[in-house]
């Protein structure tokens, strides 16, 4: 009987889930997932969490197939000359491929001061937990400060105006740049209707354990600041000499195959596919596991791997429990002046939310079934970078 190859997954989201759920396509496979939880989480419903309006942990028992093996640890380096991966814990993996799903992390700015001090996150679960225990000792009238205007932070804002918070949000540029004029618009009429101030082409130059001062030297008072500007990524691949782009993602060509070593491919959030990262989504993580494992499967039968193609279709932001904007977008990404908006863009955002999770089930019962929808060849096609989850 031949000797079946060792695969690990390194990062248990979307994209990694997905991608070992995927490889079990093929029986000569033996998977194993590393984590450093051990539940899945929804990050796509954080400000849910924070604001106490949701969950977002799940069983992972309920949604990895059988026979793959989840290590509840964190990698700290690929040693790509041994072929080990390499645990906090002390421990190693050996493996035949890699796939690097490691997603993405806060990105607090060290150059604004009293940030990395004063200021709380909702980009991971440890980051959200924190935060939704400060909020459980303030008043619920105590100001709040939300720093970032795009979709996370919109919707970390509306989540707790949803629920009688004052709130202040501060867009650097303009409000939810990713959205069309129509879709901004109804997004800030909401905003305004809820009470929460927004303040567009704002930049806060500190954060101070009482508020923020902008870059006018104004000063905004506030209980608390929550900082949604972006995403970084993990520091792993760098720290294991491969790669990467300026922020940090893995450097890969068209078939997610890492540049320089053809047994380590990436999906999701830290992949930099050509160096033109697509936009930091859930709605990207899925299929990039799934043409990660795909390639991983080229690879293991000898044959050519295919270059990703994926066609975006907009986004959807919600505003609270009650309403939610959908909006549209061309394949490329960019933004359409066609959207809804209300209890049937809440209604759109929460089936989607479920979907993506019955998806990763789907998967897990029928390896294969994933599919998605593609667009033509990225050569041919701008790709937006606004992270976003």
């Amino acid at each position: 009987m031949p000797t079946p190859n060792k695969v690990v997954v390194i990062g248990g989201g979307y994209a990694g889930t997905l991608a070992a759920n995927h490889l079990r396509m093929r029986a000569d496979v033996d998977i194993t997932m590393v984590n450093p939880r051990p539940e899945f989480v929804e990050r796509i419903r954080l400000h849910q969490f924070v604001a106490g309006t949701g969950e977002a942990r799940v069983d992972y028992g309920t949604l990895l197939g059988q026979d793959i093996g989840l290590v509840v640890d964190s990698a700290t380096r690929i040693d790509t000359a041994a072929r080990t991966v390499r645990l906090a814990s002390g421990g190693a993996l050996d493996y035949d491929y890699v796939i690097y799903a490691v997603g993405s992390t806060r990105a607090i700015p060290s150059s604004v001061p009293g940030a990395a001090e004063f200021a709380f996150d909702i980009a991971e679960l440890e980051s959200a937990q924190r935060l939704r225990a400060r909020l459980a000792e303030l008043p619920s009238d105590a100001p709040i400060t939300v720093v970032g205007g795009g979709l996370t932070g919109i919707e970390t804002a509306a989540e707790l105006a949803g629920r009688g918070r004052a709130v202040t949000l501060v867009c650097g540029r303009i409000l939810a740049p990713s959205l069309s004029v129509p879709g901004r618009r109804s997004v800030a009429k909401w905003l305004s209707r809820h009470g929460v101030a927004v303040l567009e082409g704002a930049v806060v130059s500190e954060v101070r354990p009482d508020g923020v001062v902008l870059g006018d030297g104004t000063v905004r008072a506030g209980a608390l600041t929550i900082w949604a500007g972006g995403f970084g990524v993990p520091e792993l691949a760098a720290a294991s000499g491969l790669r990467t782009d300026a922020l940090g993602r893995l450097l890969t060509d068209e078939t997610l195959t890492s540049v320089g070593d053809d047994r380590i491919v990436a999906a999701g959030d830290a992949a930099a596919p050509s160096d033109r990262p697509l936009r930091m989504s859930c709605y990207a993580a899925g299929p990039l596991g799934a043409q990660a494992a795909n390639t991983v499967m080229s690879r293991i039968a000898g044959t050519e791997p295919e270059a990703i193609r994926l066609a975006f279709t907009g986004s959807c932001i919600s505003l609270g429990r009650s309403a939610a904007v959908r909006q549209f977008a061309r394949k490329d990404d960019t933004a359409l002046n066609v959207y809804f908006d209300g209890r049937l863009g809440a209604a759109y955002k929460e089936m989607t939310c479920n979907f993506t999770m019955s998806r990763i089930r789907g998967e897990a019962r029928r390896p294969g079934s994933y599919k998605w929808l593609k667009g033509g060849p990225r050569a041919e096609r701008h790709t937006a970078v606004i992270p976003a989850i």
